[in-house]
């Protein structure tokens, strides 16, 4: 690369530094102000957004706005805000904190690229490597706190999978016992905040929702719509249908429980097959072989030695 297009390209990247630094400075700004003036027309609301006016405060809530913008860019379905909820994600400074690393993971990406790039073979001082390397840092910052958001929601999804043949279980015993939907939500978040972990954060929000005046059925809905996983959307229907029209829940709770069952089997079934199928090319690529050197390889080589004339 010739000395001329190396200062070109330097110059440039100073000349975007500068450019992103003074449109910081110039939200910052703008932040700072709408602040001030959402602090003294509404103080409570400002409180509980979390801007109480300090600068950490300040500066937090401007890079999680250009996140969420920079996130609305790649996502036009709004598909971020489901996987939130399904990740847990739920308040608002865990949802600050995701726009933050959103809006960072771009800049982060990109001073790794420059350092890597400057400790590099001059070889590789090439513009065709930096392009490339700054295309691929600005899509890795933009990618990697999505998929991460992802790999969470699909992980904390699978334990909720898990948990609902016990969610049932306790159900059942509840009912039994005389409690209505509501308490039996309530003696679940109080005492089965240990055996239903990721679900008794879940009933929690339903139960605080229900003490606020919220409508049982819609609740449960909105509660089926955000985790997205058949399993709970069976049962919470049931519930729906008992609290809405009323009649007997148990049998059709041991039901579903028997449907979520043989859904079960069958999936431990399909995983048995996969394994044993796996476990096939691992022995034949692996286990095979050494026993078939183990096998014929001494008459192999007395074959050798006979043919060769030692004996």
């Amino acid at each position: 690369m010739s000395p001329a297009l190396f200062a070109t390209l330097v110059s440039g990247a100073i000349l975007a530094a500068l450019v992103a630094i003074a449109c910081l400075i110039y939200l910052y700004s703008r932040t700072v102000t709408t602040v001030k003036v959402q602090r003294r027309l509404d103080p409570r609301a400002a409180e509980a957004a979390g801007l109480d006016g300090s600068n950490s405060s300040v500066f937090a809530q401007t890079l999680a706005d250009q996140g969420k913008k920079i996130e609305g860019l790649i996502d036009a379905g709004n598909e971020s805000s489901k996987l939130l909820i399904q990740a847990g994600w739920r308040t608002q400074r865990e949802r600050r904190t995701f726009y933050m690393m959103s809006a960072l993971a771009p800049f982060v990406f990109l001073a790794g690229m420059f350092f890597l790039w400057n400790i590099a073979p001059p070889k590789l001082h090439q513009p065709a490597v930096l392009l490339i390397g700054i295309g691929l840092s600005v899509l890795l910052g933009l990618l990697i706190p999505r998929v991460v958001l992802r790999k969470r929601a699909e992980a904390r999804v699978r334990r909720i999978k898990g948990e609902v043949p016990l969610l049932i279980h306790l159900l059942v015993l509840l009912f039994e016992a005389g409690l209505s939907t509501r308490q039996a939500f309530g003696s679940m978040v109080r005492d089965g905040r240990g055996v239903l972990p990721e679900l008794g954060r879940e009933f929690e929000l339903v139960l605080r929702q229900l003490d606020a005046g919220g409508d049982t059925n819609e609740v449960l809905k909105n509660l089926a719509a955000g985790i997205d996983n058949d399993d709970l959307t069976n049962v919470l229907a049931l519930l729906r249908q008992v609290d809405r029209y009323g009649g007997e829940v148990r049998d059709p709770l041991l039901e579903t429980l028997e449907v979520l069952e043989e859904r079960r089997t069958m999936d431990m079934r399909e995983m048995v097959n996969l394994i044993s199928g796996r476990m096939t090319i691992v022995m034949v690529g692996f286990f095979f072989p050494a026993l078939l050197i183990f096998v014929a390889g001494p008459a192999f080589l007395s074959i050798l030695r006979a043919l060769s004339g030692d004996i």
